[in-house]
């Protein structure tokens, strides 16, 4: 098999009258094959050189034609230039070109045009390649190996063609981040374009369209932990955030969905976000709790013997990481053995076949408390599978890929109506509709509920204040004394 290679200027005529040639030979000999290289008339000087350098050639006009072996390997045969390559199809396939002098211009002409419009296509196509820029902090958590698999799919992003991926992790090695990329890169995510690792704020957050914080402050002693521990604490999350919000102000998109993710200070930290990234709106801020939805679930499910996911439309009020409160008043059961049976897309409310409200407004209380405890004191972290499947739940809503039915409890920035408190971000029953989050106000806030929700306010404002520049102020005065 005879394998040709023409390369020349676009504009050269001689190049343009050697491809005809060539394209005359392709349609008569069916075992001739041509590959033909395109170079602009500024490029071909250092293209030539490159080329005759690369083979062991010498050769000064356009166009330049090679024969590959094809069969036999090693480098090509050099024949050189149109004169060249006309002898040769002259002497071997006994046809030759007969081209007048204004076809072969005309043709050198829009060979030049096409050859630039193609590259003008690239270029609009390159413009408009824009990868999804998401960013996860405290990367080299359990939350994150788990996640990244789930994250990268056209489930949670439909719309999106491909996904650059920032790993931030300030406390981590950068070794640890190297590993993590390549486990990373050899999942062959389709969605995946580009891997970057981070192990300072250098260039964090930089034109994010997604940001996950996975942070977390458990301690090996968490629930003994004395005052003065627990205000260190709250000054170090304070200054972490507080730059975070900073640089998202300054370097994240407008529209960028920031979802705080774990179990210790979430309102706090979100709170500090949106305190400090003021261009951008507050609505673009959530943190989740759908960990302590399904932990409710869970324990809802085995007291009616039906399956986790059985429950749905659990409510989870005020303050995520300390005095929440969950609320059954929307919450329905499928599947339920009772007096009443349906078809499986038949439910009840919870409320109608469970009657013990003693239980409820205690036992069952607390032990949604103790089922995150019992987590925190054997691992002294978060729980990483509910967490990752905390913020694909919110992610999926949020991209449209979810019912616009399902009520989710998000920590959102409260403005004061529905008698919610003002100002303070608290968990609170949403729905998501074309990519926009809105508070339920079909829930009923009674009295009762409604002083549950003015403790938890207080309590982040108290934990606020620990962070801020005049808590420190009262802590050294009272160290003083």
């Amino acid at each position: 098999m005879a394998k040709f290679v023409l390369a020349g200027k676009t504009n050269c005529p001689h190049y343009a009258k050697a491809e005809l040639l060539a394209d005359s030979l392709r349609r008569s000999l069916p075992n001739f094959t041509v590959h033909k290289i395109s170079i602009l008339p500024d490029d071909w000087k250092e293209w030539l050189e490159a080329t005759c350098e690369r083979n062991g050639w010498k050769h000064e006009h356009s166009p330049l034609i090679w024969r590959e072996l094809v069969d036999q390997g090693g480098k090509g045969m050099l024949l050189g230039g149109f004169s060249d390559f006309l002898e040769h199809c002259q002497e071997y396939y006994s046809i030759t070109s007969d081209m007048p002098t204004n076809i072969m211009l005309s043709v050198a002409a829009e060979n030049l045009e096409t050859k630039i419009n193609l590259i003008m296509d690239e270029q609009h196509r390159v413009s408009h390649f824009q990868p999804l820029q998401i960013w996860i902090g405290s990367a080299l958590s359990p939350a994150c190996h788990i996640l990244i698999p789930n994250l990268l799919s056209t489930e949670v992003f439909p719309q999106i063609s491909a996904i650059c991926l920032h790993l931030l992790d300030l406390d981590g090695n950068e070794e640890g981040l190297q590993w993590l990329k390549m486990e990373t890169e050899d999942l062959a995510l389709p969605l995946l374009n580009q891997v970057d690792i981070h192990t300072d704020l250098e260039q964090a957050f930089q034109e994010a369209d997604v940001i996950l914080l996975l942070d977390e402050w458990w301690s090996d002693d968490t629930e003994n932990e004395d005052e003065e521990e627990k205000k260190r604490k709250i000054k170090e999350i304070s200054d972490l955030y507080t730059e975070y919000g900073r640089l998202i102000d300054a370097r994240a998109k407008k529209e960028v969905k920031v979802i705080v993710s774990g179990s210790s200070f979430v309102n706090l930290r979100c709170s500090l976000l949106l305190n400090n990234a003021s261009s951008i709106d507050s609505r673009r801020f959530v943190t989740m709790a759908t960990q302590l939805e399904n932990e409710a679930r869970a324990i809802m499910a085995k007291k009616l013997k039906v399956r986790t996911s059985d429950i749905t439309d659990v409510i989870v009020w005020g303050n995520i990481s300390g005095s929440f409160y969950i609320d059954l008043q929307r919450a329905k059961v499928f599947n339920y053995d009772g007096p009443i049976k349906g078809p499986p897309f038949f439910s009840q409310p919870v409320l109608q076949v469970f009657h013990d409200r003693k239980w409820l407004e205690t036992e069952f209380q607390d032990f949604v408390r103790c089922q995150r405890a019992a987590v925190v004191s054997k691992t002294c972290q978060g729980a990483a599978m509910s967490a990752t499947n905390g913020i694909l739940t919110v992610l999926k809503a949020w991209n449209g890929t979810s019912s616009p039915d399902e009520v989710l409890s998000l920590g959102v920035l409260c403005t004061g109506h529905n008698n919610l408190p003002d100002g303070v971000v608290l968990s609170v029953p949403v729905t998501f509709s074309d990519g926009k989050w809105s508070v339920l106000f079909e829930a009923t806030v009674g009295d009762e509920l409604k002083e549950r929700l003015q403790l938890s306010a207080s309590e982040l404002r108290q934990e606020k204040e620990l962070g801020s520049e005049n808590g420190m102020i009262v802590m050294n005065e009272e160290e003083e004394t």
